[in-house]
């Protein structure tokens, strides 16, 4: 797999003139006075690569809460405590200062750039995939919280931003989306070696940026089912639906920048983690082909899971692989399996015409080959009556759900929420949990101490700031 080297520093440049020409004898080029924005967005990218990657559990908690994973010694998260931590609040800073808020100087940066370097469709090119990247974290934002501070939001100068409706917030990213995606020149080049998941290919953003369309029109389809089927029908054709060309942060080798999962269960040395029984009974009970490249073999040479949200052994039970905790495993944004499963049921909703069950097989077997499962194996399990579309139990939303919620394993950020879509698998929640499965995260502690009554009102607009409060696109 071709590897970008990650650029977080980058050379400024500077031109100058003055009444006489003196060449370049009165610059120094050592101290330069205006920066490139190429540096600011290498740190976007991996800050929100980092932040759904992760699991650490002051940060990022979604493989607890999708139930793929489980906890060992401390329970507190898996149990749905968000307060301790301040998980909310960290995940929301996380996003705000480390992502959006280096996006946004970037941004400004374009335009100052000598044109002779950076014409004006580079230009353009950068701008887009600043806004792409803008939309992406927004919208991860919308889908923790529900309303956020999104008008006024990074005014550093505004301590106490109002709240945007978050349905009013996604229809204004989804212009935003459409407008960098026509502003895209495929033949001109980007950020370049900056750039680390396309390294300046244009192509491939543009297949990244319609993707996304997908993904939040199909998001909105039940709350906005025309609008839903507008963008579907308008992207289904452009969208990632090979493995070739999914979207990757790519982590190197070598601390500081390497995969996350390599920090927190290889570097840190801690134990906290076991593979849930909720994920590793429904894929045994499928006789799933993923499960040895998804998990590693029990104490006893099979695999198992410690019983979700209790104390479990960290010897007893199957564990991540020893490919996730590879220090430069990459992190996926969007990938094949997750497109076609968005087609599957595209179809299903009549937004385009296909057949949903060639979708839904393209689905499991993009996953399969991604972790390299042989694919006579993959062929068995999709024969299987009780994987094949046609005889498989429930109707589209379980089907599709119960897979998608397979595929999505190491994204626990896109398995939670499609969970909250689909309402597939049943996940329920441990008996000494503090609440139901969480729907939304609450918000951060900070807001309702600085912001009090923008928190108030948004809190309130939600139907309170509470775990079980469901999102505007959450109608089941």
């Amino acid at each position: 797999m071709k590897k970008i080297f990650l650029l977080l520093m980058a050379t400024a440049l500077f031109l100058t003139s003055c009444d006489k020409d003196f060449g370049d004898l009165n610059v120094d080029k050592k101290r330069p006075t205006t920066a490139l924005p190429e540096p600011l967005f290498t740190t976007a990218q991996k800050t929100m690569s980092d932040a759904i990657t992760n699991t650490n559990v002051n940060r990022n908690i979604f493989r607890l809460v999708a139930q793929h994973w489980t906890e060992t010694t401390y329970t507190d998260e898996a149990n749905y405590d968000l307060a301790t931590r301040n998980i909310p609040q960290n995940f929301w800073n996380l996003i705000y200062t480390g992502v959006l808020k280096n996006l946004s100087e970037a941004q400004k940066l374009v335009p100052t750039q000598n044109e002779v370097f950076f014409p004006k469709e580079v230009q353009a090119n950068q701008n887009s995939c600043i806004e792409i990247l803008n939309v992406y974290a927004y919208s991860t934002l919308v889908n923790t919280f529900g309303n956020i501070p999104y008008s006024q939001a990074l005014d550093i100068t505004n301590t106490s931003p109002k709240y945007d409706d978050a349905a009013t917030v996604y229809a204004d990213l989804l212009d935003r989306l459409d407008n960098a995606i026509n502003a895209i020149d495929e033949a001109s080049p980007g950020f370049g070696a900056g750039d680390v998941m396309y390294g300046g290919d244009m192509a491939g953003w543009k297949k990244f940026g319609k993707s996304l369309q997908m993904r939040l029109a199909m998001i909105i389809a039940d709350h906005d089912e025309g609008k839903a089927s507008s963008i579907v029908s308008k992207v289904a054709n452009d969208i990632i639906t090979d493995n070739a060309d999914n979207t990757y942060f790519y982590y190197l080798s070598t601390p500081p920048n390497t995969n996350q999962l390599w920090v927190d269960l290889v570097q840190s040395g801690r134990k906290d983690f076991v593979a849930a029984n909720t994920l590793v009974d429904a894929m045994k009970a499928l006789e799933d082909p993923r499960i040895p490249y998804y998990f590693t073999v029990d104490r006893d040479g099979g695999y198992s899971g410690g019983l979700y949200g209790l104390s479990n052994s960290y010897s007893k039970f199957s564990k991540p692989t020893t490919r996730l905790r590879a220090p430069d495993f990459e992190a996926t944004l969007f990938d094949a399996s997750e497109g076609n499963f968005l087609l599957a049921e595209a179809v299903e909703r009549d937004f385009i015409s296909g057949d949903a069950a060639a979708y839904y097989e393209a689905g499991i077997r993009a996953s399969a080959d991604y972790w390299e499962v042989p694919s006579a194996e993959t062929d068995s399990y999709l024969a299987r009556t009780d994987v094949a579309y046609g005889s498989a139990a429930g109707d589209w939303k379980e089907k599709i759900g119960r897979q998608k919620w397979i595929a999505l394993y190491n994204r626990g950020f896109e398995a939670w929420t499609e969970w909250r879509r689909f309402d597939y698998p049943v996940l329920i929640a441990p008996p000494n949990a503090r609440s139901e499965v969480p729907v939304r995260f609450t918000y951060p502690a900070q807001e309702q101490t600085l912001n009090t009554d923008n928190y108030t009102a948004a809190a309130s607009a939600m139907g309170g700031d509470k775990v079980v409060s469901k999102l505007f696109w959450d109608h089941h």
